[in-house]
């Protein structure tokens, strides 16, 4: 079993979302270690990139904020490498594949290894082309998580049957953001890849309240949120990790609760 299936082990997980610089690296320790000490199982590191092309304007605005002050890949690394001294709940990069391969995909994943960075989340890398970072995931430990869309239909049973860590399900078509109502037929996709697979899945883009968390988690085995977090970084800025460690524990009691 690896690592990130270890989040799923006590009942249904909460996922958080937080984009690396934002307002600042500082702020971003202590945003995730408020998320892990209030009871998220894992958390989400967002490498910022200048098109995310999956992001809406919440997290686009995170995005330009770290570019602007700074941020870069080697200082990200470094940062995590930190980080993992005392954070031990399992934690992926979510970023884009253009960002990978500027880097260098083998000096990229085996240094997610090497930092303790236990998976990586590529929206915009379709199932198809996976194979371009696959073989050095695997050789390097590190879950590339696939990612099931409302769109992706009759392809969710082979994707559910190679997936890998856990499987995020994107809830609606369009980009992350917070939404007063999810409408689609979740229940349907997680029963095909509840019968292709054991790996926990999770629904994200668009959860923001309790009781919205509840209802993707009575649905599948966790909930996934970000933009609602970054929401109070932007509103709270370097005060930000007190109203998310706030957040985070009001979200993870909604899940607690039957």
């Amino acid at each position: 079993m690896s690592k990130i299936q270890k989040a799923f082990e006590n009942g249904k997980a909460f996922i958080a979302f937080i984009t690396c610089g934002d307002p600042d690296l500082e702020t971003t320790a202590k945003a995730v270690r408020a998320a892990a000490e209030n009871g998220a199982d894992l958390i989400e590191l967002g490498i910022p990139f200048s098109d995310p092309t999956a992001e809406g304007p919440v997290i686009q605005g995170a995005n330009l904020r770290a570019l602007t002050g700074g941020i870069t890949t080697d200082k990200i690394f470094a940062f995590v490498k930190e980080l993992r001294r005392d954070v031990k709940i399992p934690m992926t990069f979510m970023t884009y594949a253009n960002v990978v391969f500027s880097y260098g995909a083998e000096k990229f994943i085996s240094t997610c290894c090497d930092i303790g960075i236990d998976g990586l989340i590529l929206p915009d890398l379709p199932y198809e082309e996976k194979e371009e970072f696959q073989p050095l995931c695997g050789q390097y430990g590190v879950n590339l998580i696939s990612l099931i869309a409302p769109t992706s239909e009759n392809r969710i049973a082979v994707i559910a049957k190679e997936a890998e860590g856990f499987i995020y399900i994107v809830s609606s078509l369009g980009v992350t953001g917070t939404r007063s109502e999810i409408n689609t037929d979740l229940a349907s996709i997680v029963k095909v890849v509840r019968e292709n697979t054991d790996v926990p899945c999770a629904i994200g883009f668009g959860i923001s309240t309790p009781e919205q968390a509840k209802k993707m988690a009575n649905i599948s085995d966790g909930a996934i949120v970000g933009s609602a977090i970054i929401k109070l970084l932007e509103q709270y800025g370097k005060d930000a990790p007190k109203y998310i460690g706030e957040y985070v524990k009001k979200m993870k009691m909604a899940l607690l609760t039957n």
